[in-house]
């Protein structure tokens, strides 16, 4: 027994792998497929158990070991909420800046508790600092404080050890360099340096000089000392030294002013109620505000001069959204201003900073581009952050998608209120698409505490699969019972932090009902279900519908799930519910009457992959007759997939008119592609061109346009021409496009000149193309100017035409196109942006040092994704060559 209890002791102080190497030893040295042990024997020398026997073919070593290091790798990557050990209770910065060096300087003081053991030091988030003189400041007096720092912890040690119930600053000197060391983010934000300067020094013509912040996750700490975590909560003083030709926007209300005399002033922000450090931030830039307000709420639109029109129709919006949120959810907009600033070149979409969004340069429009503006879903998702997020705060990035799926569920809630169900439903459909596509290569639990990196948190797990989980959980509890919890959940937890259980029991004690069913296999666990569904029309009024869970059940779990099945009764829609609980499960619907079409899911509301055989008549038939655009709009795309023509030629007259814009868009676009159709039926072609001149939407008549353009440009020459006048860049574009493609005919030289002036991106595509497909040399500086003044998506479209002009007419400045595009592959911080030019220097692959060159760039990308992209094509170049 001591023997064996040594060896087992000897075992057990070693490392896992000497473990697992003594384990394999012994299985091995045994000569048969049994290993024998002595059973211990008791003080009396007998034995207490029978000889146990061993049957080693029962181990695999191999699968042993990689469970070990499964659960090894679980270990490590465990990302729980942040150990407090203090209470941040008030950040004070007064911070200037060095526009040469791109640098920060800073004093610090940080008013502070400990939580509850005594303590002789802290540990503070610096992220590449040079640190000056601590002062440890305690009722009244001050004294200088050794520390120590290894370029990202700043430790501080206390001249005394301080418990609970002393309160205390510190006072903090230094210079931050966000530049450095910064690197690769997430799908959502793609740099980590906290602090941008943009065209510092004033070289960039196309540029304005700005500085402005982006936090999140853990980011700011490169530009303040802090505790860089979500669940620490502080009220907060900026006092921002600012040239006096520029203007700052900052956290909470600007309550002071101060003219320092030299060409700069100080502007001092105070949020005066907590939130996050991670929600601090601030701009400084030429700003104009645009002022509004919501029942005495002051709201602002900083924008760049000159865009103060567009920016009252991009915005226009906010006050009616902070109010039917605010209604919605039965809790006031809780800050006490609400700004939004549209800056150059940010590194995210937009960031919910407390009373202080800022957005990317896409949404920065002048009159005319404002027109046809989309993007109340971005104004929205910030806006709700207010509550989900600033307010009530995610304790840890595990739980982000507390904050996210709420956000991105806003942008359905809004679309629901202002614009109907069937756009909601569309909007809704569209997030379980990204998730879908996220979800073939990658599957995680949703609340998930084991990841690398913070950043892998940002997915379309966090943001889309959220969002449609919480509208799967509100259509399954009802509108009563679902808004009521969230005004729980919002006052329970006010100015403070959460886990996913806390809104579980917000539900719970509303509903009445345990919901740990629903939040166990949709929030704490991976995957979605695949369903199988069948439908048995032998007995028509019993009609017998059998549904399979068909996903793998050794990764994902067997679900409960409640859905509709409805019908239609000489026009009247009917339906009944019903709840998946088994793997295979067959309903009878009991109708009565006598039907040959149901639906399952007929409004899209489950996340779940569906297969159901449905012929091209039930399709025709389901657009005929259901009274969900989103199933209208499914009938129609199931039967373009198909490649039903037949069916969907006999369709286009009424799709074409339907209620929902969105089909008529679809049709069109599907007629785009069949312009024949318009030949046959000179009707429907009447009927698209009236839509064209006087259809109700901008992004429906520029549809009707571009099917006219591939039936017939030259003919409608005429109309192209009028409506390029029109003040929609939607419709004035699909015109020029029109214009652009009429076979042997060039454009009015008036139209060139207009149109070659223009820096939309929907202009410049068209005359792009023109320049090429005539084709027109010398418009090598013009495709030099065009590239860049544009950004985002609008320039991702023109990289390949610039990419192409130049591969085509090499003497008007190849050499400076590969360089552009070279460095725009290398630096550029969206991937999507370094992807275009990647796919426009292929055009240059006939040169071996261009590929040379590509491969060198190609070999530093850090994007997996990109990474395997480019290799791909890569090596497809080297087998040519």
């Amino acid at each position: 027994m001591k023997q064996l209890q040594t060896k087992a002791k000897d075992i057990l102080q070693k490392s896992t792998w000497v473990w697992i190497g003594t384990l394999i030893f012994l299985i091995g040295s045994c000569k048969s497929g049994k290993a024998t042990i002595d059973s211990p024997t008791d003080s009396t020398g007998v034995q207490s158990t029978e000889l146990t026997e061993v049957n080693t073919d029962q181990f695999d070593t191999l699968k042993l070991l990689e469970l070990v290091q499964e659960k090894e790798r679980l270990v490590n990557t465990y990302r729980g909420a942040f150990t407090r050990t203090f209470d941040l209770l008030h950040t004070e910065l007064d911070l200037d800046f060095d526009y040469q060096n791109q640098s920060v300087l800073g004093q610090a003081v940080l008013e502070m508790s400990p939580l509850n053991k005594p303590q002789k030091k802290v540990d503070l988030n610096a992220q590449d600092f040079e640190v000056g003189k601590v002062y440890f400041i305690n009722e009244g007096d001050s004294s200088s404080v050794g520390y120590a720092y290894d370029g990202q912890i700043l430790t501080i040690s206390f001249p005394k050890e301080v418990t609970s119930q002393d309160t205390f600053q510190l006072s903090i000197k230094y210079t931050a360099f966000p530049n450095m060391n910064s690197g690769n983010g997430s799908q959502a934000i793609t740099d980590t340096k906290g602090l941008y300067f943009i065209d510092p020094l004033g070289e960039d013509p196309l540029k304005p000089t700005m500085i402005w912040t982006q936090g999140e996750t853990e980011h700011n700490s490169k530009w303040f000392p802090t505790f860089d975590h979500p669940n620490e909560k502080m009220t907060q003083l900026l006092k921002l030294t600012v040239p006096d030709s520029m203007v700052s926007v900052g956290n909470g209300e600007l309550v002071k002013q101060v003219d320092l005399g030299n060409g700069f002033h100080k502007d001092f922000w105070e949020m005066k109620l907590p939130h996050s450090p991670y929600l601090t931030a601030f701009a400084i830039g030429n700003f104009v505000r645009v002022e509004d307000e919501y029942e005495g709420i002051p709201l602002g639109y900083y924008v760049e001069k000159g865009y103060e029109e567009g920016a009252k129709i991009v915005f226009k919006n906010t006050p009616e959204m902070v109010g039917y949120f605010s209604e919605l959810l039965g809790v006031d907009y809780p800050w006490p201003k609400y700004d939004q600033v549209v800056v150059k070149d940010f590194v995210s979409g937009a960031m919910e900073n407390t009373t202080v969004s800022i957005f990317m340069e896409e949404l920065q429009l002048n009159e005319r581009e404002a027109i046809d503006a989309e993007w109340d879903y971005i104004i929205a998702h910030e806006l709700f952050h207010h509550w989900f997020g600033d307010y009530v705060t995610t304790e840890s990035w595990g739980n982000l998608p507390l904050n996210e799926g709420f956000a991105n569920y806003s942008e359905f809630l809004w679309n629901e209120y202002k614009y109907g169900p069937d756009q909601a439903a569309l909007k809704l459909v569209a997030e379980m698409e990204t998730y879908f596509q996220e979800a073939e290569s990658k599957q995680v639990d949703l609340i998930r505490y084991y990841y690398q990196d913070s950043e892998d948190m940002f997915d379309a797990h966090s943001y889309s699969k959220a969002g449609v989980i919480l509208h799967m959980l509100r259509r399954y509890l009802g509108d009563e019972v679902f808004f009521a919890s969230l005004n729980k959940y919002l006052n329970d937890f006010a100015f403070s932090n959460v886990e996913v259980h806390d809104l579980r029991m917000a539900f719970e004690s509303v509903s009445g009902e345990d919901l740990n069913w629903f939040f166990n296999q949709w929030f704490l666990d991976k995957g979605h279900p695949e369903l199988y569904v069948e439908v048995d029309y032998s007995i028509p009024e019993n009609i017998l519908i059998s549904i399979t869970q068909i996903q793998d059940l050794n990764e994902n779990p067997l679900y409960k799930m409640p859905f509709e099945i409805s019908w239609y009764e000489e026009g009247e829609r009917k339906t009944k519910q019903f709840m998946l609980k088994e793997a295979f499960q067959q309903f009878a619907l009991e109708n009565d009457t006598p039907l040959d079409l149901v639906f399952f899911d007929e409004g899209k509301d489950l996340l779940a992959i569906k297969n159901q055989n449905v012929s091209p008549e039930q399709w025709v038939k389901q657009y005929e007759i259901s009274e969900k655009g989103i199933a209208r709009y499914e009938a129609l795309d199931s039967l373009s997939a198909g490649q039903a023509y037949d069916e969907l030629r006999l369709l286009m007259p009424n799709a074409i008119r339907d209620d929902f814009w969105s089909i008529r868009e679809q049709s069109l676009g599907i007629l785009q592609g069949h312009p024949e159709w318009l030949e046959e039926n000179p009707e429907l072609e009447v009927m698209v061109m009236e839509i064209a001149r006087t259809g109700e939407r901008n992004s429906v008549r520029a549809g009707a346009l571009d099917a006219l353009a591939a039936y017939d440009a030259l003919a409608y020459e005429d109309l192209f021409m009028e409506l390029v006048k029109e003040p929609s860049v939607l419709v004035s574009s699909s015109a020029l496009m029109g214009l652009t493609g009429m076979e042997g005919k060039t454009l009015d030289p008036e139209i060139v000149k207009t149109f070659s002036e223009e820096n939309n991106f929907r202009y410049v595509v068209p005359m792009a193309e023109y320049f090429i497909t005539k084709p027109i040399s010398g418009k090598g500086e013009w495709f030099h100017e065009k590239v860049k003044r544009l950004s985002g998506e609008g320039l991702y479209y023109f990289l390949g035409y610039y990419g192409e002009y130049f591969s085509r007419f090499p003497e008007e400045g190849k050499e400076e196109a590969v360089k552009f595009l070279l460095n725009m592959m290398k630096n550029e911080g969206q991937s999507y942006l370094r992807l275009g030019a990647f796919q426009a220097l292929l055009g240059f692959s006939d040169e071996a040092a261009v590929v040379e060159e590509i491969s060198k760039v190609a070999a530093e990308e850090t994007d997996l994704d990109l990474k395997n992209y480019y290799n791909y094509f890569m090596e497809a170049l080297k087998d040519e060559n």
